[in-house]
């Protein structure tokens, strides 16, 4: 089942919040709703939430009551705002609204119908989500091919299908090599604060009938330092265009302990992720989150922070690109210097 589905004149996604004690499908008839969905995580992982926000759109098509096409086009801007404000950091969002909307955009000028364009918006939505299962797909055969026989991958966040419309970025790298015949351990961050690589990770992991363990964040380094792990994977919700990877926090200091200890680092991410726009790292904006996700963490049943505690939530780091072994897309493994070869034309980045 992917992760993001278009049924029943509805939005279905995988309800992330409620994994691995419960698998429950949520259901969306409103753009309004799935913006909520992508803020309060419902769904995350960039391209998921780049697809989500695409049937989003469709939604709102359907929506309103225009039946003048310049009337119609309005009222999609005005939801396309309001479901690009929704998550600041992944670029796959602002590029998959932007991509429908040039399709409406088009349509208007074609002087089609508004059931026309109303049918254009959903179809480029649901284009965009089976191009993702196929980009990733390939992205997995080129990645598989950077893991050898018997390797332990240290692997942050969630990365599989659930952060995609199927199959994954990172994971899906894993999960190629698993379904080659390779021998490969994965140690699962678990990915703190919100715990997407104890939670959703290590049931993914589950499925496939590949073996794991989970580790706490700062075990990386022991694992990296000892030799017991030999590659690290994540995604990215977002490159620029010096090859710096923003990703969910606790990548840098992954990044680090791996560069330290000559261990090769992987972002893999479909080509969408990268951001030529983005001169580098620094210009990336960093979502903070609400602090009682931090605080809320509970140890045995009790509350962990005293109850006056204060916190800070930066959902993502960035690890600059002299950290960074190779980039995996779907058209190949990028290698330094970012700078140029991010923007070679056999990349295909726009």
């Amino acid at each position: 089942m992917r992760t993001v589905f278009w049924e029943d004149h509805q939005l279905k996604m995988i309800d992330q919040r409620v994994l691995p004690a419960r698998f429950e499908i949520a259901s969306f008839r409103d753009h309004k709703a799935v913006a909520q969905a992508i803020q309060d995580m419902t769904v995350r992982g960039a391209p998921a939430i780049g697809a989500a926000a695409a049937f989003g759109l469709a939604l709102a098509g359907f929506e309103s009551a225009s039946s003048l096409t310049v009337d119609l086009l309005a009222d999609l801007r005005r939801a396309a705002a309001v479901l690009k404000s929704a998550r600041p950091t992944a670029v796959n969002l602002a590029w998959a609204l932007e991509r429908v909307m040039r399709v409406a955009e088009k349509k208007m000028e074609e002087e089609r119908s508004a059931s026309d364009l109303r049918d254009a918006v959903l179809n480029e939505a649901q284009r965009i989500a089976d191009e993702d299962v196929e980009i990733n797909k390939r992205m997995g055969e080129h990645g598989a091919a950077l893991i050898d026989d018997g390797d332990t991958v240290i692997h942050h966040c969630n990365t599989g299908a659930l952060a995609t419309v199927d199959w994954g970025t990172a994971l899906g790298v894993i999960r190629t090599a698993h379904e080659q015949g390779k021998r490969v351990h994965v140690l699962v961050d678990e990915t703190r604060p919100r715990l997407q690589g104890a939670r959703l990770t290590a049931w993914e992991l589950e499925q496939y009938g590949i073996p794991y363990d989970i580790i706490s964040d700062n075990m990386s380094g022991y694992f990296l330092k000892s030799g017991k792990a030999q590659k690290v994977f994540f995604g990215a919700d977002r490159v620029a265009a010096n090859g710096d990877v923003a990703n969910k926090i606790g990548t840098y200091m992954l990044a680090l302990a791996a560069h330290d200890n000559g261990v090769p680092v992987y972002p893999v991410v479909p080509t969408s992720t990268i951001d030529l726009s983005i001169a580098h790292g620094d210009l990336i904006p960093i979502e903070e989150r609400d602090p009682e996700e931090v605080l809320d963490i509970q140890f045995q049943g009790e509350r962990v922070a005293p109850i006056e505690a204060r916190a800070r939530n930066p959902a993502f780091d960035v690890t600059p690109n002299r950290l960074v072994t190779a980039i995996v897309t779907e058209n190949g493994v990028i290698h330094p210097p970012f700078d140029v070869n991010l923007r070679k034309p056999e990349s295909n980045i726009s």
